[in-house]
Order: structure tokens, then C-alpha cells, then sequence
């Protein structure tokens, strides 16, 4: 005598667990995942951010010594804006009609830089590794900063001087 079995229609316990482990672990790796994948396209679906230009002083004010600059500019990071704007600094030289507007931050660690720092003579001086850069902010050879400080975008309206976004150099 033969037995016929039958396969029982709909789904087998096996199959079942299959099926609920891999959605389950599914769901929860999603969870995971999407937080990372934000996290690297967040900067694309962010608008830009406009630099505006801000007045920091006649231009007869600035010679061909470095002058150190403090100005407010409006930027948000994240959620937060500090109400007046965030502090920022700029040394401006004038060099005949030429004018530099120099960012404080070194290029090797990001330190804030000083003309004539550390008892250094004509010369902007990093304390952190003595880093040293030369007036017009390239990078002194054989010093640890790997390249020239980076510069403000400049603008004469009425004879006055406007700094914008920092760009760094090619």
C-alpha cells in the first residue's frame, strides 16, 4: 500500500519564520541605514547659502601692514543662528591699490594665526607648530602649514571695504 501525502495548502512554519526574520531584520537595518544615508546627501538638498558682503571700514583705514578686522556675519549651523551674527576676523593689507583680506585660520592645523607672532618679524606666526606664512599668506617652505591661507572676497563701494565668502587659493 502506498500512502499519499499531501502537501497542505498555504504556508509551512519553516517558511514562515523565514519570511518574519528577514523582514524584521530588514526593517530594523533600514533603520539603521537611513540616518547614514541622510547624513551624506543632507548637504545636497540644502539650499545655498548666499555670502553677503559686509562693510568693514573706509579703505584708507588699511596700509601695507596687516590689520586685524573683527566683523559680524550672519551664518546658521544646524538649528542655530547667534542672534547679531558670528564673529569672524580678517587681516586687511593695502599693498598701492592691491588689497588683501587674509583668513586668520591656518592651513595645517587651524589655529589662529598673528603677524609678527612669536617674536617673528614680517611674518604672520601659527603658535601651534610654528607654522609661518609670508605677508601677502603663502606658506613659508620648510614650515608645517601645506598651503596658503586662504582669502576674503573684496569689493569697493563709495570707498569703503566689503569682505564676502572665504575662497581658498588654487
Amino acid at each position: 500500500m502506498s500512502e499519499n501525502k499531501q502537501a497542505k495548502p498555504g504556508m509551512s512554519r519553516r517558511k514562515f519564520l523565514t519570511y518574519t526574520i528577514a523582514s524584521t531584520a530588514g526593517f530594523l537595518g533600514s533603520g539603521m541605514l537611513f540616518p547614514m544615508v541622510r547624513f551624506a546627501i543632507d548637504p545636497l538638498l540644502q539650499k545655498g547659502s548666499d555670502t553677503k558682503f559686509v562693510d568693514i571700514g573706509t579703505v584708507s583705514e588699511f596700509g601695507s601692514k596687516p590689520k586685524a578686522v573683527e566683523f559680524r556675519i550672519q551664518r546658521k549651523d544646524g538649528w542655530y543662528q547667534e542672534k547679531g551674527g558670528e564673529k569672524a576676523t580678517a587681516w586687511v593689507l593695502k599693498e598701492g591699490s592691491e588689497i588683501l583680506a587674509l583668513s586668520p585660520i591656518c592651513k595645517h592645523l587651524g589655529c589662529t594665526v598673528k603677524w609678527e607672532g612669536g617674536g617673528r618679524t614680517n611674518v604672520f606666526y601659527c603658535p601651534c607648530h610654528g607654522g609661518e606664512y609670508t605677508k601677502d599668506g603663502v606658506n613659508v617652505p620648510g614650515t608645517p602649514p601645506p598651503k596658503p591661507l586662504d582669502v576674503y572676497a573684496t569689493k569697493i563701494e563709495g570707498g569703503r571695504l566689503l569682505l564676502g565668502a572665504v575662497k581658498e587659493r588654487g
